[in-house]
Parts: C-alpha cells; sequence; structure tokens
C-alpha cells in the first residue's frame, strides 16, 4: 500500500512539473498539486454520492445482509428449525404418492395457480396465525392497538378464528378486537425460561378467559422444541389453568412428535395441538401434502379419541432451501392451495402460517423465516 501510494505520488508530481531540487517551484506546479491532493478527493466523494444515490439500507435488507455474512462466516449446518426428515423415523413415506386432494399443477401456468390461490383464499380459512409485529419491532416490544387493528382489518373477511402467541406486551389486544369483528380465538401464553413472566402471561391468559375473549386457551408454545423447560412444569401450567378454567378447552402447542414421543402430554390437554411443517423436515412441494396428512394421520392415531388441531402449517416463498425444500412463490402457493383444498374436504381445523411476514424471525430461523405471510410486512397480498 505504501509502495502505491509513493508510486502515484510520484507519478503526480511529475505530472505537475514538481521539481524537488528548485530552490522555487513553477507556480503551475503548486496548482497541480492543490488540485490533485484537495480536488480529486472532492470529485470522488461527489461521484460516489451520485452512483449511491439511489441506495437506501432498509431493515428488510440489512436483515439480509447480515444472513449473508453470517452464512460466510460460519460453518455450514442445516438450516431446518426442526429435524430433517423426522416423520420418517415413525412411518414410510412411499415416494411419488399423492394426496387425492392435490391438485394437477402440470398443466397450469403461473398466472392460473394465481387465480386459483386467489379464489380459495377468498373462500376462506378455518384460522390464522396472526402475526402483530411491524418492521422494527421486535418480540417483547409493545403493541398498539392501532398497528393490530389494521391488520385485524386485513384478516377478518379470510378466516373464522385466529391464533395469538401471548397474553403481554398489547398481545391481549387481539382477541379483544377479534371479538370485535365476530372471530373466534385460540389464546396463547408465552411458556419459557422466565417463570415470573410465565406467571404473568398465565394470570392474564385466565383473565381474557374470564372476559369471554378466549374459545381455546393455549399453554404455551414449542416450549420442548426450545428446550426450554422440562415436560412436567408444562404439565403443572396446563393443570393449572385447566383448574382455572374449567368451562374453556386448554391444550398446549408443540411440534407433532413431541405428541407421539410425550404420550402424558395428551393425557393433559382437552384438544391435542400440532405443528406440522413438511418444509422444515426437508420434503418436496411435489410431496407435501402426504407428508402432512401422514403427520396428521400419526397424531390421530396416538390421540386417545381427542380432537386433533393442526395450530401452524405453511411455506415460505423466500430464503434458504431445507434438504428438498425449496422457497418459491409458486410453491408457496401450491402448499396453500393443497392445505386448504385436503382441510376442508376431510372437515380438519388448520391454522394457516402465516398472515404477515415478520422480520424479526430472520434472528431466529434465518432469512427464510421472514417470509412465511400470505401478506407481506406492509400488508400488501404478495400473490397477485
Amino acid at each position: 500500500g505504501f509502495a502505491i501510494a509513493g508510486g502515484l505520488s510520484g507519478a503526480i508530481m511529475s505530472m505537475v512539473g514538481f521539481n524537488s531540487g528548485a530552490e522555487t517551484q513553477p507556480e503551475g506546479a503548486i496548482e497541480g498539486l492543490r488540485a490533485f491532493f484537495s480536488g480529486l478527493p472532492i470529485v470522488g466523494t461527489l461521484i460516489a454520492m451520485y452512483v449511491m444515490r439511489d441506495y437506501d439500507v432498509t431493515e428488510e435488507r440489512a436483515g439480509e445482509i447480515r444472513a449473508e455474512l453470517d452464512k460466510i462466516q460460519s460453518t455450514p449446518k442445516s438450516s431446518s428449525y426442526y429435524q430433517t426428515d423426522k416423520l420418517l423415523s415413525f412411518t414410510e413415506i412411499e415416494l411419488n404418492t399423492y394426496s387425492k386432494f392435490d391438485i394437477d399443477f402440470s398443466n397450469k401456468t403461473s398466472i392460473d395457480i394465481k387465480k386459483l390461490f386467489s379464489d380459495s383464499l377468498g373462500s376462506g380459512l378455518h384460522g390464522l396465525c396472526f402475526s402483530p409485529y411491524a418492521e422494527g419491532q421486535n418480540i417483547g416490544d409493545t403493541l398498539s392497538e392501532s398497528q393490530i387493528r389494521k391488520r385485524m382489518d386485513v384478516v377478518t373477511n379470510h378466516t373464522k378464528w385466529v391464533r395469538s402467541f401471548s397474553c403481554t406486551d398489547g398481545n391481549e389486544l387481539i382477541p379483544k378486537l377479534a371479538r370485535e369483528n365476530d372471530l373466534k380465538t385460540m389464546v396463547g401464553a408465552w411458556i419459557g425460561v422466565d417463570k415470573a413472566k410465565n406467571d404473568k402471561e398465565i394470570e392474564k391468559l385466565i383473565s381474557l378467559a374470564n372476559q369471554g375473549l378466549v374459545d381455546i386457551a393455549v399453554v404455551g408454545n414449542e416450549v420442548l422444541h426450545r428446550n426450554d423447560l422440562p415436560e412436567q412444569d408444562i404439565l403443572n401450567y396446563i393443570s393449572r389453568v385447566k383448574e382455572a378454567l374449567p368451562n374453556i378447552q386448554v391444550g398446549y402447542v408443540d411440534t407433532y412428535y413431541q405428541f407421539l414421543e410425550r404420550p402424558r402430554l395428551i393425557d393433559a390437554c382437552d384438544v391435542v395441538l400440532v405443528n406440522c411443517y413438511p418444509f422444515w423436515e426437508g420434503c418436496s412441494i411435489e410431496q407435501a401434502s402426504i407428508y402432512l396428512k401422514k403427520m396428521y394421520e400419526l397424531t390421530k392415531s396416538a390421540a386417545k379419541g381427542k380432537q386433533v388441531i393442526i395450530t401452524e402449517t405453511g411455506w415460505p416463498n423466500r430464503g434458504d432451501n431445507t434438504k428438498d425444500a425449496h422457497p418459491s412463490d409458486i410453491n408457496a402457493m401450491k402448499y396453500f392451495l393443497n392445505t386448504n383444498n385436503w382441510t376442508k374436504e376431510e372437515n380438519i381445523e388448520m391454522f394457516y402460517f402465516s398472515s404477515f411476514d415478520e422480520l424479526w424471525k430472520i434472528h431466529h430461523e434465518g432469512d427464510v423465516g421472514a417470509n412465511w405471510g400470505i401478506w407481506d410486512k406492509n400488508e400488501k397480498l404478495k400473490y397477485k
């Protein structure tokens, strides 16, 4: 670097006629040096400003850059948030088998698929997972009534139920505003490692239920999957809420395989609430319907006659692949169409994940985590 700088300085001095041996320098030499060493940096700065005039680093773009840097700097690992191919440890899946409710997309253009998606969404869903956090917000930030109302107005005509995940920090407004729109509610208390916060969540859940704002009460979401608490702690929380709310169905949400491996969870719950994601297990879009159906059937057979509700399932449109599962607009629409068809035809209650894109999920699930919404972060329908 020093050699290059020295060489360039010498070239510049030669160009302007600078003579190091002269007692006085020609006026042109002095003016030339001033031009080079003062004028050129200014010109370079102006050029850079012009080139960058339309470059805007939003939080979304910053998140993408951060994710790319993390990829470069970290040891490659599976992108799956769940356990890839976990279903295959419980059952066999015959390749090239399809659900009878799947649409034949072989002769469909992207325009055809968008039209089918629009019609299916227009016909409505049983339930939607409600995504309240706007750009720039993170878990724990306080939600305003106006931002929840804005998004509730978007989903109201497309679903019968909404599912919320917490009862504090403004999330308690979600069931209230859902009721104002004649929607039913699955209301969750967020349970984690902080037991004081858990108590606050449970107390608020019970309070909301006593106000008539809760149709199904949920005690925790994927607590076992995250290894936040032991099973017995969760069972104790469930028992506490059931005792306080004898006339309301009470359950706990986790991945379907947690219930297959932990029968005491099924015994403790009034209703079995399972998250089922063929995407996270690395399943191709062509086999995704069969995977989802198998996940549901296995849980149903283990549920001891209790109702099973799919509390989350979906497909992202952007982000990293998980094995054979590829995010794209077309795949997201295909999964939505086939899932909505199957659950309606079989009268299966399902909450689709998710309503809106949420950028905070980048920090937990990578870039793919922020792209599960039917609507984007600005409440605009993504597929039209």
